[in-house]
């Protein structure tokens, strides 16, 4: 096996940290880059004592240079509340996040990978969503810092793939969960463990009846690595999500049945432009991957009940 220098821009954060750890048990080298805004120290502080680990504090809005073989591209807070708390600051780190690695992935012909995001189909009118769908999306809404910085990323990624032969690689990730969420992230399914460990009640957003699918953070983590290593001309975007669906009612009532929870559901106004409908098509990633998710919710669940119970107790 060639030891490859890898770039994992974000990689303080939830899937970033955990992105690390997988490329390290495979043998190569990697280096964190991460400004902190949403990432913590705590998810990576069990990897710095790996020789072949290196954190960097660096915001991506501004240029780096360093010579690697292969840049994950995930800065970007990903939950509304983290999104929205400055949304210049949000669409500069993907727009000029973007600009910034791409430039540097042309300086040192390296390949690029994109983390964006399913929220680029925005409230869909397609359902299940095909890569193919361009979305249905509120320029200027509360989530549009967020979606339309994504959207604006694919864009650059492609044109720079097209004008300067960057190798590129773009997936569109659904919702995901697992340990080392941030425990006041504003998601739904950090939220309802977080009140149902503490016996308070449980919010739900609407009547419940909106769907989410729910992708455990291993098989993120795979799909990631098998599209960095898929055939050259194989760009995408591509789905990266569980098919499975299931309305925030049904989640909200698996995790007090799993928690043995004494919370009670209580109903809040919906905030505006939460889609009402998630859910991949993920073909493409079966063809062109052989990838599909293996963990269930049940199974993912009770992992990441298990980390916030220790994290609470600790």
């Amino acid at each position: 096996m060639i030891r490859k220098k890898v770039l994992v821009t974000g990689g303080a954060g939830f899937v970033g940290s955990q992105l690390c750890e997988r490329l390290l048990n495979d043998g190569h080298e990697v280096v964190c880059l991460d400004n902190y805004f949403t990432g913590q120290k705590a998810n990576i502080v069990h990897l710095l004592d790996n020789p072949f680990f290196e954190m960097i504090r660096h915001d991506v809005t501004m240029p780096f240079f360093i010579e690697v073989d292969e840049i994950y591209n995930l800065a970007c807070p990903a939950s509304p509340i983290h999104y929205q708390y400055n949304a210049i600051k949000t669409m500069k780190t993907s727009v000029m996040g973007a600009i910034n690695m791409l430039g540097l992935a042309k300086r040192i012909k390296a390949k690029i990978l994109q983390a964006s995001t399913s929220e680029v189909y925005g409230d869909p009118l397609v359902h299940p969503q095909v890569e193919s769908y361009w979305g249905h999306v509120n320029p200027i809404g509360e989530r549009s810092c967020y979606d339309e910085g994504k959207r604006a990323a694919e864009t650059l990624f492609v044109n720079y793939h097209k004008q300067n032969n960057v190798r590129i690689k773009i997936i569109r990730i659904f919702n995901t969960y697992g340990p080392k969420m941030h425990p006041h992230d504003g998601r739904v399914v950090s939220n309802f463990i977080m009140q149902a460990l503490q016996n308070e009640d449980i919010t739900i957003y609407g009547d419940g009846h909106q769907t989410r699918s729910f992708q455990y953070v291993d098989d993120l983590i795979e799909g990631m690595i098998r599209m960095m290593a898929s055939r050259e001309d194989f760009t995408g975007p591509v789905n990266i999500g569980n098919p499975y669906e299931f309305t925030i009612m049904e989640l909200a009532n698996k995790v007090i049945e799993l928690t043995n929870s004494k919370s009670k559901i209580i109903r809040m106004p919906l905030p505006s432009d939460d889609p009402m409908q998630r859910q991949p098509n993920i073909d493409l990633a079966k063809a062109e991957l052989d990838w599909s998710p293996k963990i269930q919710l049940d199974e993912g669940l009770i992992k990441t009940i298990a980390y916030f119970d220790a994290l609470i107790k600790s």
